[in-house]
C-alpha cells in the first residue's frame, strides 16, 4: 500500500488521470468505429514528430529561463534549412541531414541573439520570448516573399517569385526516417522506428549533456544562482548556452515533423507550435524550474495521445468534427492549470 501512494506521489494524480483517461479512450474507439491500429499507428507518429519540440524545453528550464514560448524562432531557423535544402536539390537522407545541417547554423545565430535578449529581462523571460517568437514568424512572411528562391517546387508559379505556403518534400526526404526500419502490421499499422530511434538518441545526447561539465552548470544556474555565480559559473553565458541549444533543436525538430508530414509549412504555420510543446512537457510532470528525459517522454507521449484519440472519438460519437475546437482546450487548459502551480517542483 505505501508503494501505490508512493508511486502516485511520484508520478502525480494529473498524470494518472490523463492515463486513464487516455486509455479509456482507446477502449472506447472500436464501439464508435475508430480502429485501434491505426490510432496506434497515429499516436507514434505523432508522438515522433513533436517529442523534439518538447525535449527543446529541458535546456531552457535546467538554466533558469522558464518555458521556451519563444520557439518558433528554432522553428524559422529549420524552415530555412529545409527550404535550402530542397532548393539544392538534395534527396533522401542527404536532403535529411543536409536540411538540418543547413539549418543549425542559422540557429545557432538567432539563439545567441536571442539568449542576449533574454538575460536583459530575467524575471519575465517566457513573455517576451512568446512576443520574440511572434514577432520573428511575421518578420519571416515578409522574408519568404522577397528571397531570391527559385527551385519550380517551392515558388508561386503566376509570380515566379516567393515561396508557397505549403511545399511538398514528396521526392526530396519525405518519411526517409518514418521508412528505415519501419514495422508494418497489416494496411493501417506502420511503426515509424527510424523517426523514433532519432528521436530516442537525441534525448540521449540531452541526457548525456545535462551530466558533462557544461551541463552540471546549467542545471546550478537554475537551481541555486546565488550559488553558481560564488562557485564561478556565468550565469548569462549559461544562460545562452541553454537558449542556443534549444534553438537548435527546434530547428532539428521541425525538419524530422516535415519528413514525417510530407510539407514544409511557412507564414503563419510556427505560431502555436510552441504552445503545444509546452503544454507537453508540463503534462509530462515538469516545472518552470525543472525538468528530465522522462518528462519529455511521458508528456510528449500523453499529450499527443490525448490530441489524436480525443477528436477522434468524440467526432465519431457525435457525428461532427469538432477536432480543432478539442485540440485548443486541451493544450491551452494543460498549459493554464500548469502555470498555476509552477512554484511547485515535481519529481
Amino acid at each position: 500500500m505505501d508503494k501505490i501512494k508512493q508511486f502516485v506521489t511520484d508520478f502525480g494524480w494529473p498524470r494518472i488521470i490523463i492515463f486513464l483517461f487516455l486509455l479509456f479512450l482507446f477502449i472506447a474507439a472500436p464501439f464508435v468505429g475508430v480502429r485501434i491500429d491505426a490510432s496506434i499507428s497515429d499516436v507514434f507518429n505523432r508522438f515522433g514528430q513533436n517529442a523534439l519540440f518538447v525535449l527543446a524545453m529541458v535546456p531552457m528550464i535546467q538554466s533558469g529561463c522558464g518555458l521556451n514560448f519563444g520557439l518558433s524562432i528554432g522553428i524559422i531557423a529549420g524552415l530555412i534549412g529545409s527550404t535550402l535544402s530542397v532548393q539544392f536539390g538534395l534527396t533522401g537522407l542527404m536532403g535529411f541531414f543536409g536540411a538540418v545541417a543547413l539549418a543549425i547554423p542559422f540557429a545557432v545565430i538567432f539563439g545567441w541573439f536571442y539568449g542576449l535578449l533574454l538575460n536583459k529581462v530575467k524575471g519575465e523571460e517566457m513573455t517576451i520570448a512568446m512576443y520574440v517568437g511572434f514577432a520573428g514568424v511575421m518578420f519571416m512572411c515578409i522574408m519568404w516573399l522577397i528571397l531570391p528562391y527559385t527551385n519550380s517546387t517551392m515558388v508561386w508559379g503566376y509570380a515566379g517569385k516567393g515561396l508557397r505556403t505549403t511545399i511538398s518534400v514528396e521526392g526530396y526526404y519525405r518519411q526517409v526516417l518514418n521508412d528505415f526500419w519501419a514495422i508494418r502490421i497489416g494496411t493501417d499499422f506502420i511503426f515509424p522506428t527510424g523517426m523514433l530511434l532519432f528521436v530516442v538518441f537525441c534525448a540521449f545526447l540531452m541526457w548525456l549533456f545535462l551530466r558533462t561539465k557544461t551541463g552540471t552548470a546549467m542545471t546550478a544556474v537554475g537551481s541555486n544562482p546565488d550559488f553558481a555565480r560564488a562557485s564561478g559559473i556565468s550565469a548569462d553565458r549559461m544562460r545562452t548556452v541553454s537558449v542556443i541549444i534549444s534553438t537548435v533543436l527546434g530547428a532539428v525538430g521541425i525538419v524530422v515533423f516535415q519528413q514525417s508530414y510530407g510539407f514544409i509549412q511557412l507564414y503563419t504555420a510556427p505560431l502555436a507550435m510552441p504552445f503545444a510543446a509546452v503544454a507537453a512537457i508540463l503534462i509530462g510532470g515538469a516545472s518552470v524550474n525543472k525538468a528530465t528525459m522522462v518528462n519529455v517522454l511521458v508528456g510528449a507521449f500523453l499529450f499527443q495521445g490525448l490530441l489524436t484519440m480525443t477528436p477522434s472519438v468524440i467526432n465519431s460519437a457525435l457525428k461532427t468534427d469538432i477536432s480543432e475546437v478539442i485540440r485548443i482546450i486541451v493544450s491551452n487548459g494543460i498549459i493554464i492549470y500548469a502555470l498555476t502551480r509552477k512554484t511547485k517542483v515535481t519529481k
